[in-house]
């Protein structure tokens, strides 16, 4: 499996060249990498031991518990086969979409698109929390790269932002959830973790753990109070709606509930939270949905509204609960796939996405209206589909669940909603109302066959549903259930309450569908509804931080050097200080082995004497000279304590500093000016005894605690077996931290072309102004 991550990882960085040269045909040849990827875990699923589980294990970083583990189930199974069959048709939809784009474009898209395959595939199989997370985060990256792809559009540029900021700070919930784990239970496995499941719920971090770990599920899966930033990532190319926001990325977060779900499941306020949670965000998507007009962005609501059916789903109790959830997983990601991809079609080829300004095209887009029309009929949850039978499952779920009939009431309203956008988004753009827009772009086999796939494969899964059911459904049934449970699909169950309530969800969706509108008239009117249950938060939250950071950089980076050293040192002490009282531990005063070295004490009176030097002279230049003594002292020490290399490093500083200083004195009056009043003079010297008594009291408290010589007795070890250097200083420097050393180096070469730019920019001037 690491196997397939990196040849997938690589074949999206060769994308990039393939597909230009290509072009118009790179969408064909791009989607072999994730057909191929779909034939290997096919047959790795149909492979699976007795056990259900393959795990593979390839060692990282053991100190800390990171490896690169990889586990195969049944529920894993069903997201990479997900991700990586719409993800072979997203290729194919996408090369035919940017057909008559620039080749350039289409081939970064394309790479964009694979990478982020990459990046959920890694995510899904990932049995390392830590591992896990890494591409949790670069899903997150790629979908701001993608939403934000027409960057010279600010509208897209903004949606990316607010895409990643949101998302972006739910990964760092999650990752503070995960790392609550590790210190709890000691281990980032996530297959030790639901054995360890019960000593978890023992420990008291618990529940700060679930929370962190549901509000990182919830900002990705766009779920109350976050379920904004996904009708405004419509932005997004087609193909990557297609992808990222119906089938893929979106259902990350649903993806980690449901894998939590056996963990945390002894904590009550788990499962009524997911309930309350999804059904709150249901009925928002839901008054949403009504009140918008743009084609993807109807359906972008109703997939908020479909995730918080899921997120509810987790949270009811009961086996039924669980097959409905994964049922639905596969049905939602089926029609909304290809309705997105509907969407796009139509939107590319009339170039207007409002559904009040698109009619009568199914004449011109044949393929695409039959594509819509059964994409639609599943949506709406009628027969012989597989989204029939979901519904049917959706609704036993709850009536057997203890919460009562709130939620099925909910359930009611919000599929009668989901059930009248389908009939909008299958009748009003291609049966009603005449042409209003010439076809720019006629659809092509690229562009209609991904929809016809994926419709037909719902109404097939709904005729023929045995098959789905033993190779898919079941195995991820038995693993987030935890136990076998016998499923049976069937399009016929007889007169049920549960086909009452499908009848009551169909008979509402007409009437909306009727009146839509009327309804979407007066909802779009209410203005202030619209900005509660939109976005309005978001940005006054966001505008309310970037004046307090104004105001902040107002304040502290004001060009008073004098009140930035201050602002340091009173930190400093305050942190410091605090730290030492709190710690408990008490300094130790006494001499080392009560040995006196006068060397070392005249030095460090010499040092007293050029600080107090310092202070006191009113000339800058004496100043100056009496801090090179401090400086010079320090290299002192560190030579007569057997440090000759940092002895070294010390006077190369200072004599640079001392030169660098002076050539600057030269240029400005000799003697400094007093600008400080007798009281600030006073707080002054209360801040710097205040500081040097801190740091003093703190070297002297570390030197009582207990010393742990592992880490310096396994550098002195290793340094000339494994590095070939006899100068532990030095091998630690250029060999065990290379690259903190290297990324130093690259900020002081950054540094040295900075200040050598706005000394030529200077002297340019210069030469302008003669």
């Amino acid at each position: 499996m690491l196997a397939a991550v990196l040849i997938s990882f690589l074949g999206a960085i060769l994308a990039r060249f393939i597909v230009g040269r290509t072009f118009p045909h790179g969408g064909w040849v791009a989607s072999l990498l994730p057909a191929g990827l779909f034939v290997f875990f096919l047959a790795k699923g149909a492979s699976l031991p007795e056990s259900g589980v393959i795990i593979e294990t390839l060692e990282w970083v053991p100190a800390l518990g990171i490896s690169l583990s990889f586990r195969l189930d049944g529920f894993a199974l069903l997201f990479v086969l997900l991700i990586t069959g719409i993800g072979t048709l997203v290729t194919i939809y996408a090369g035919a979409y940017f057909s008559h784009s620039p080749r350039e474009e289409g081939a970064r898209f394309l790479t964009l698109i694979l990478l982020f395959m990459t990046a959920m595939l890694g995510t899904v199989l990932s049995d390392n929390l830590i591992v896990m997370f890494v591409f949790w985060e670069a899903t997150s990256l790629l979908s701001f790269m993608l939403i934000g792809f027409n960057s010279h559009r600010a509208q897209a540029r903004k949606a990316a932002l607010q895409s990643l900021i949101v998302t972006g700070g739910g990964g760092l919930a999650l990752f503070g959830g995960i790392l609550l784990i590790g210190i709890a239970l000691g281990t980032f496995s996530l297959s030790e973790v639901a054995q360890r499941a019960p000593e978890l719920l023992a420990s008291p971090l618990a529940v700060p753990a679930m929370i962190l770990i549901m509000l990182g599920a919830f900002t990705k899966s766009a779920q109350l109070p976050f379920h904004f930033w996904l009708p405004q990532a419509m932005e997004a190319p087609a193909p990557a709606s297609a992808f990222l926001h119906s089938a893929t990325m979106v259902k990350l977060g649903v993806y980690l509930l449901a894998r939590f779900d056996l963990i945390f499941e002894g904590i009550p306020a788990f499962g009524s939270t997911l309930v309350i949670v999804g059904s709150l965000t249901m009925l928002v998507a839901a008054v949403r949905a009504l009140s918008t007009d743009g084609f993807k962005e109807v359906l972008a609501h109703s997939t908020v509204g479909s995730l918080g059916v899921l997120v509810m789903l987790i949270g009811l109790d009961g086996d039924y609960s669980v097959t409905a959830l994964i049922a639905f997983i596969i049905a939602h990601a089926l029609y909304k796939a290809a309705l997105f991809f509907c969407a796009g079609t139509t939107i590319h080829a009339v170039g207007e996405g409002r559904l009040s300004k698109i009619g009568g095209l199914a004449r011109r887009l044949p393929m695409t209206t039959l594509a819509a029309g059964m994409a639609a009929i599943s949506m709406a949850g009628l027969p012989p589909t597989l989204g029939f039978i979901t519904k049917e499952y959706l609704f036993e779920s709850q009536l057997n669940a203890s919460t009562g009939w709130v939620v099925v009431a909910v359930a009611v309203l919000v599929n009668a909603v989901f059930a009248a956008i389908a009939g909008v988004a299958a009748i009003r753009p291609y049966y009603l109302g005449k042409t209003r827009s010439e076809v720019k772009h006629p659809e092509t086999l690229g562009l209609y066959l991904g929809p016809l796939v994926l419709s037909g494969l719902g109404f097939l899964f709904g005729l023929a549903p045995d098959f789905l059911v033993r190779g898919l459904i079941q195995p991820a049934n038995d693993v987030l259930v935890g136990h076998t449970v016998d499923l049976s699909f069937s399009l016929w169950h007889g007169f049920t309450p549960m086909l009452a309530l499908s009848a009551t969800v169909v008979a509402f969706a007409g009437g909306l569908i009727a009146y839509w509108h009327r309804i979407h008239y007066a909802l779009s009117l209410k203005k202030a509804l619209a900005r509660v249950l939109g976005d309005f938060g978001f940005n006054a939250l966001f505008a309310g931080t970037l004046r307090l950071a104004e105001r902040c950089t107002r304040f502290l980076q004001n060009g008073d050097q004098h009140r930035y050293t201050s602002t340091v040192a009173a930190a400093v002490l305050l942190i410091i200080g605090y730290g030492v009282l709190a710690s408990g531990t008490r300094p130790v005063f006494t001499l080392t082995g009560g040995r006196f070295d006068l060397p070392s004490v005249i030095v460090l009176l010499l040092m007293c004497l050029g600080a107090f030097a310092a202070t006191r002279t009113p000339s800058l230049l004496r100043a100056m000279i009496a801090v090179g003594v401090v400086g010079f002292g320090s290299a002192l020490i560190f030579l007569l304590n057997g440090a000759p290399d940092v002895a070294l490093t010390q006077f190369s500083v200072e004599v640079l500093l001392v030169l660098i200083l002076v050539a600057l004195l030269l240029r400005i009056p000799e003697r400094a000016a007093s600008t400080r009043q007798p009281r600030e003079k006073r707080l002054d010297i209360l801040l710097s005894v205040g500081f040097a008594l801190v740091i003093f009291v703190a070297l002297a408290a570390t030197v009582a605690l207990p010393l742990d010589a592992r880490i310096s007795d396994f550098y002195a070890a290793t340094s000339y077996l494994q590095a070939h250097g006899r100068n532990v200083v030095n091998v630690v420097l250029v060999d065990f931290r290379a690259i903190d050393t290297l990324g130093e180096v690259i900020v002081v070469a950054f540094a040295a072309m900075s200040v050598w730019g706005l000394l030529r920019g200077a002297a340019s001037r210069k030469r302008t102004a003669s």
